[in-house]
Parts: C-alpha cells; sequence; structure tokens
C-alpha cells in the first residue's frame, strides 16, 4: 500500500461523504414528496444540470474502460468520443419537449410520459421493467471501477477482508443517498467533476513530457492499433465493410440509447425549465472534449509498456485491461496526485451509481409499485419505498459484483444499450402516429432479436456480423434490433390504420 495516495484519497473521500450528507440541507424542500427527493425538487438551474449531466453520464467505467478499450483493442475504442458528439443534438431537439410534457403532467419516469401518452399501462410497464433491467448492471459496473482503484492503492487483503473498503464505501453512498435524495449526487458532482478535469489535463502534459512527446507516444503504439481495420474488397460473394461499419453503428447506437436510461431522464427532469436543457445541449460538449483527451491515456499506457511492468502484473492479472489507466497514473505521477486522481475515479462511481440507484428506485416505486401493486398509496409512502428500494438496489449490485466473476459483470453491460434502445418509439411516438398494440410487439421484436445476438456472441461483443446479400455488415446489436422494431411497429400500424373514406371503385 501507498500511504501517501492512500491518504489523500481517503481524506477527500471523507469530505465528499459529508458534502453528501449536507446537501439534505442544501436548497431544502420536503423529501417526503417523489418529486423533491428523486428529482430535487426539479428546480436545477443550468450550472447545477451542467454538473449532474455530465456526473451522470461520464461514469467511473467510462473513466476506466474507454482507455483500457484504447489500450486492448486499439483505435476503435474512439468510438466513444463520436458517440457523445451526435449525441447532444438529440438532446436539444428532443428533450425539452419531453420535459414540459412532464411538468406539466407531474411526471417524474420515462415510463410516466409512455402511459400517458398511450393510455397503455402494459406498455408503460414494459418501459419500466427495460429500464431498471438495463440499469442494475450498470450500477454493478461502477462497483467494478471502484474495485480497481482499490485494487491499485494496495487496499488489498483475502476474502471479507479485501472487500471491506468496497463495502464501507457503498454504505456510506447507500446512507446519504437516502437521507438526500438526489441533492446529493448534484452537489457532489461538481467536486468530482472538477478533480477529473485536474487530473485528466495534468496527466496530459505530465505523462508526454516523460515519454518524449505526443509523437513518440503515437510511435510506440502498435501500427495495427492506431486505425481501424480495412474494408476486405475482394471477398469472393461480396463485400465486407471491416471495422467501419461498426465503429459507426456503435457510435449511432450509443447516442440513440443514451438518454433514454432511467439516470439520465432523472438528470433531464430535474431541470428547472426546458432552456436549462437546451442550455446543457449547448455546453455538454466540454465533456467529449475531455473524454477524447483522456482516451488518449490507453496510448500512453501502451507507449510506458505498464503491461510490462512486474509491479503491476498482479493488477492486470485481476482487472485486465481495466487496469491500464490506474498503472500508468502510479508510474507517472507523484504519490500525492495519485490519491487525488484515484479519488476523482473513485467520486465519479459514486456519482453516477447514486443517481442510478434514484432514477430505478423512483421507477419501481411509480410504475410498478403504484400503478401495479399499490394503487392507491399517498406521496408519502411512495417516498418511502423509493428510498428504501435505492438501498435494496445498491446493495444487490455490491453483492452482483463480489459473488460473480468480474468479467461476467462486464459482459453483462453490453445488453444495456441493446435493450434501452427500445423504448425509443414509445418514448419519442405519440398516440397519433401508432396505437401501444404496435410499440409493445415492436419493442418485444427488439428485445427479443437483441439478445439473441448478444447471446449468438457468448455475450462477449455487441458487433454482430450481419451476413447480407452475400456481404458482411458488422453492426452494434443494439442497432439492428431496433431497426427489427420499427418494422413491426410500421407493419401493425399500417394493418390497423383504417381505409380512408372514399367511393367505391366502378
Amino acid at each position: 500500500m501507498n500511504p501517501i495516495a492512500a491518504g489523500v484519497f481517503l481524506a477527500l473521500f471523507a469530505g465528499v461523504s459529508g458534502l453528501g450528507f449536507y446537501a439534505a440541507r442544501w436548497r431544502r424542500g420536503d423529501l417526503a414528496q417523489l418529486h423533491e427527493w428523486g428529482l430535487g425538487g426539479r428546480r436545477f438551474g443550468t450550472f447545477v444540470t451542467w454538473f449532474l449531466l455530465g456526473g451522470d453520464l461520464y461514469t467511473a467505467y467510462t473513466f476506466i474502460a474507454v482507455p483500457a478499450l484504447i489500450y486492448g483493442a486499439g483505435a476503435v475504442g474512439f468510438f466513444a468520443v463520436p458517440y457523445t458528439i451526435l449525441v447532444y443534438p438529440i438532446l436539444y431537439v428532443v428533450f425539452p419537449r419531453l420535459w414540459s410534457e412532464a411538468r406539466a403532467a407531474g411526471h417524474v419516469t420515462a415510463a410516466d410520459i409512455v402511459g400517458a401518452r398511450h393510455g397503455d399501462r402494459w406498455l408503460a410497464l414494459a418501459v419500466a421493467l427495460t429500464g431498471i433491467l438495463a440499469t442494475m448492471p450498470y450500477i454493478a459496473l461502477q462497483l467494478v471501477g471502484m474495485e480497481v482503484v482499490i485494487g491499485a492503492l494496495g487496499l488489498q487483503a483475502p476474502g471479507l477482508l479485501g472487500d471491506l473498503p468496497l463495502i464501507i464505501a457503498f454504505l456510506v453512498l447507500a446512507v446519504f443517498t437516502y437521507s438526500s435524495g438526489l441533492r446529493a449526487p448534484a452537489l457532489i458532482a461538481v467536486v468530482k467533476d472538477a478533480l477529473i478535469y485536474v487530473t485528466v489535463l495534468t496527466a496530459l502534459v505530465v505523462v508526454p513530457a516523460r515519454l518524449g512527446g505526443f509523437a513518440a507516444v503515437f510511435a510506440h503504439v502498435p501500427a495495427g492499433k492506431l486505425l481501424l481495420a480495412a474494408p476486405l474488397a475482394h471477398r469472393p460473394t461480396g463485400f465486407d465493410f471491416g471495422a467501419y461499419s461498426g465503429y459507426g453503428s456503435l457510435a449511432l447506437g450509443s447516442a440513440m440509447a443514451l438518454f433514454l436510461y432511467p439516470h439520465s431522464i432523472t438528470g433531464i427532469l430535474s431541470a428547472s425549465s426546458a432552456g436549462v436543457i437546451r442550455r446543457n445541449a449547448a455546453i455538454l460538449p466540454a465533456y467529449s472534449l475531455v473524454l477524447g483527451l483522456l482516451a488518449l491515456l490507453g496510448f500512453m499506457a501502451l507507449a510506458m509498456g505498464v503491461g510490462g511492468m512486474p509491479q503491476f502484473a498482479a493488477g492486470f492479472a485481476r482487472f485486465g485491461n481495466n487496469f491500464a489507466v490506474p498503472a500508468l497514473l502510479l508510474a507517472s505521477l507523484p504519490p500525492w496526485f495519485v490519491g487525488l486522481a484515484f479519488a476523482a475515479i473513485a467520486i465519479g462511481a459514486l456519482v453516477p451509481a447514486a443517481i442510478m440507484s434514484i432514477a430505478t428506485a423512483n421507477t419501481f416505486t411509480r410504475n410498478v409499485w403504484r400503478a401495479v401493486l399499490r394503487p392507491g398509496c399517498g406521496e408519502a409512502e411512495e417516498a418511502g419505498v423509493a428510498k428504501l428500494v435505492s438501498l435494496v438496489v445498491k446493495f444487490g449490485a455490491l453483492i452482483f459484483v463480489l459473488a460473480l466473476p468480474l468479467q461476467y459483470a462486464i459482459q453483462l453491460q453490453l445488453l444495456g444499450g441493446i435493450w434501452m434502445i427500445q423504448i425509443g418509439p414509445a418514448l419519442l411516438l405519440r398516440r397519433s402516429d401508432c396505437d401501444a398494440r404496435a410499440l409493445l410487439a415492436g419493442w418485444a421484436a427488439g428485445m427479443a432479436s437483441g439478445t439473441w445476438m448478444a447471446a449468438s456472441l457468448g455475450f462477449k461483443s455487441s458487433i454482430y456480423p450481419l451476413h447480407l446479400f452475400g456481404s458482411v455488415i458488422p453492426g452494434y446489436a443494439a442497432v439492428y434490433a431496433l431497426i427489427v422494431n420499427l418494422l413491426v411497429v410500421a407493419a401493425l400500424a399500417l394493418r390497423r390504420r383504417p381505409l380512408a373514406a372514399g367511393a367505391p371503385p366502378s
């Protein structure tokens, strides 16, 4: 264990935890009401919403996994940069209208909007269950990011003792989320993002300087990882699109799915006005710039050769390529700054995990408990159930990570985008466009086909090689499943649409 790094890490973590408890008194409201506990009273302005959405969308796993993917697979990992650029025009055009609709009717979740818009409780229930299902492994993966950081600090021991730091961290998270609701991650997100910016910008100056500049960094990266694999135009039966279609569809599909997650909807609905959402769509690309810079750490880890350093062998053996960024920071920066950087990543796990658990609790309480199990429950009971569910969700994710192999948890996350994108038609189309039965059938077809494609790949990849007219078109399974969804919706909508009245043929 590095005592200096661990000391800085623990001091920052303790300070942020105290901030989480203080948040209950920040912008004080009646936390016995779900919209106050779960949406912060819908009072967050441009500044707080920017940090909240940034903390919501750019998670600890992103800071660990994107450079890890580039470290292991090369240029394909940069799909995360265009995807986070594509998503903001969607945010600007679509979601201010949804915010206005939700504010006027008092909606708290996406399923609330769908149920009111289409008048079908089963379609709303399908949307709610999809959100809960897709978010659970996402919460678990925040734990994976924290587990990597704790392991890198050297806070390791066999058995339950080794898991104790992770358990304590999420006990603290559970308590301040229960007491403060969405106000806690909103306030902590300001600190978390400041630490992330300092860490990334410092690493981008110090590490290349140690390696001889960016030219030297790229010179050490194997040629096969600098560019996408080129298409194979000389197949006997057709054209092979190589990595290009997979890269493009990953970016497009991920952008389409991102703001459909319950935690994204929660962050949007907590804004004080539709104008706040539009302004954030304009300034949130600043995070995309940081993500692009952060992704370069994967190439820097390759150039430094951290995978071959004996002191990091145990870390890579346990965490695989996810250990690349922690190893790079340990090898390049002084211990006190390593503690700050690791605290930034760990706090980057707390913020989204808190928002995800709150969003899942909102969804279960509104669209399962109140809509199906207890239709007559009052506001106080609704908020109380949400607080309890937020605890259950966090501890369920903790047990998931501690009990199951790490690799299995990561594979499950591949399904998140495949599942979430299937609720897009129900959320974005109106009742006049098609009826609820067509949307429900399309959702079922998309869920089934997307899951089947991921299962056929052994849950080890989300790029499905579609064979069509002799050509091979690798693509993100979420996009292919969404096409199936929309085809079913269109077919049923056309079949059920009554023929226009007119004179009989002569």
